[in-house]
C-alpha cells in the first residue's frame, strides 16, 4: 500500500498535498483499491467556496458510487480534465496523475487536523 509520508490525510481517505496556500486534493491508494475500476469523476464545485467536510464531487467505480469531501475549506480553483478522458488514472497513479482538484485554502489551521501518513496507516490497518 503506497502512502506518501509528506502527504496528509483524511478518514473519509482523501490524500492533501500543501503548496503555499494552495491544496491539491485527491483519494489515497487504498480507497482506489477498495472501489475497484474508477470510471469516472464528476466535479461540478468549481469556482466555488466551500467549508471543510462538504461533498465537493463524486467517484464512480464500476460497483458503485461515493462522495468526494472536501479536507480544507477554501475555493475549488481546479479540476483535473485529464481525468474526464482517462479516469483509470485515480486507479494507476492516485497520487499522481490522477489527483483531482486544487483549493485555495481559507484556513490554514485545518491542516493540523488532518492525519499524518502513520496516523492513517494506522486508521487503515496497514
Amino acid at each position: 500500500m503506497n502512502i506518501p509520508a509528506e502527504l496528509k490525510y483524511t478518514k473519509d481517505h482523501e490524500w492533501v498535498k500543501i503548496e503555499d496556500d494552495v491544496a491539491t486534493i485527491g483519494i489515497t491508494d487504498f480507497a482506489q483499491s477498495e472501489l475497484g475500476d474508477i470510471v469516472y469523476v464528476e466535479v461540478e464545485t468549481i469556482d466555488e467556496t466551500l467549508d471543510a467536510d462538504e461533498i465537493f464531487g463524486t467517484v464512480e467505480a464500476v460497483k458503485t458510487v461515493s462522495d468526494l469531501f472536501l479536507p480544507l475549506s477554501g475555493e475549488i480553483i481546479a479540476f483535473n480534465e485529464a481525468l474526464e478522458d482517462e479516469p483509470e488514472s485515480v486507479n494507476t497513479d492516485p497520487y499522481g496523475n490522477g489527483w483531482m482538484i486544487k483549493v485555495k485554502c481559507s484556513d490554514l489551521s485545518q491542516v493540523e487536523g488532518l492525519m499524518s501518513a502513520d496516523d492513517y496507516k494506522v486508521l487503515i490497518g496497514a
